[in-house]
């Protein structure tokens, strides 16, 4: 067991990191295809379906690593792995808008769902942010802000499932916009029953390959001395992100822009309440006061890059340079700004 937790040696680590990188974007394009048939016989819409059932898949992988490090006592690992994605995972946002040629992808993708999901995102992260300043107190060893995210995180759902069925704000239509309506013929011959059992085998494989590579990337930097929020925020951040970067891409592809938008949120949404499941397996107190400068720096700036997703959506710029709104420079400006922070 202990080979198997690692850390690995530097050789095995390099060769199960292109192996599971390679193993996982296979699996991720495929789970595109199946996810947005999934989307329209639902009746869920690409923005929920992809939040949720894509959110879950692929954040699997991390939520391993945020237990396994807080069950071993190693808090500033588990919370920078739990929160770290989310800005890597955003970033996908202006990688996917790259591949859209036809214009802005917020402006195309631009739906309810899809910018309640980002107001979950934050309210969730501003809880995470406020529980450092709140007293240790905990529960059989959980601090209670753990509860107040999960009920938060289930109350989100509920609410964006019911305003997506009756909204009382639409975007503006124009001849950019792609809305999203459930096909006529997805052309899939399978039924949906075997349709779900795809997703569900592939989604484990995404999520077992996405654990080897979080694994490998540990047993990559464990020699350099970089620190936890380095580590959570770059390096595995980049790792988890490589699903959710990979979805976005394949379902822009296929045009199925409102779930690429809403599987990175969603995404992000789960990371977000990982810190609740690395709370409750740390065993020595409250996780969410264990972070240090680097984690909270960290939050709060996965928190900005969200509100300039959120704002990308909102005010739906048709073109900017090259074809990448406002929202896509800022993102890439914001992020290469967190990793010079975390690098000095």
């Amino acid at each position: 067991m202990e080979v198997l937790l690692g850390p690995w040696p530097i050789t095995v680590s390099v060769v199960v990191f292109v192996v599971g990188a390679m193993a996982t974007v296979t699996g991720v394009i495929r789970m595109a295809s199946l996810g947005d048939t999934l989307a329209d016989r639902t009746g869920w819409g690409e923005a929920l379906f992809g939040a949720v059932f894509f959110g879950a898949a692929s954040s699997l992988s991390g939520i391993v690593i945020t237990a396994v490090a807080a069950a071993g006592d190693n808090a500033a690992l588990a919370y920078s792995n739990a929160v770290g994605g989310i800005a890597a995972q955003t970033l996908a946002v202006a990688v996917a808008d790259l591949f859209y040629r036809r214009g802005n992808l917020e402006h195309a993708a631009a739906s309810l769902s899809n910018i309640l999901f980002g107001c979950l995102l934050l309210a969730l992260l501003t809880l995470i942010v406020l529980a450092a300043y709140l007293p240790p107190v905990t529960v059989w060893a959980i601090h209670p802000m753990s509860v107040v995210l999960v009920a938060v995180y289930v109350g989100g759902l509920w609410l964006i499932q019911r305003n997506g069925a009756r909204p009382m704000w639409e975007a503006v239509r124009t001849r950019a916009t792609l809305v999203d309506e459930p096909a006529g013929d997805d052309g899939v011959r399978s039924s949906t029953r075997v349709v779900w059992a795809q997703f569900v085998v592939i989604g484990v494989g995404v999520s077992t390959g996405g654990a080897a590579l979080a694994l490998a990337s540990e047993g990559i930097i464990n020699a350099t001395g970089l620190t936890a929020g380095f580590v959570g925020a770059i390096l595995l951040g980049v790792v988890n992100a490589l699903p959710e970067t990979v979805t976005a891409i394949t379902a822009v592809r296929r045009g199925a822009l409102t779930l690429a938008i809403g599987a990175i949120l969603g995404g992000n949404s789960f990371d977000a309440l990982n810190v609740a499941i690395g709370d409750t397996f740390y065993r020595s107190g409250s996780l969410y006061h264990q972070a240090g400068p680097d984690e909270l720096f960290l939050t709060l700036a996965s928190a900005l890059m969200t509100v300039i997703v959120v704002a990308g959506l909102l005010v739906r710029q048709t073109r900017g340079p090259g074809r990448v709104g406002f929202e896509g420079i800022a993102l890439i400006i914001t992020y290469v700004a967190i990793v010079g922070v975390l690098s000095v």
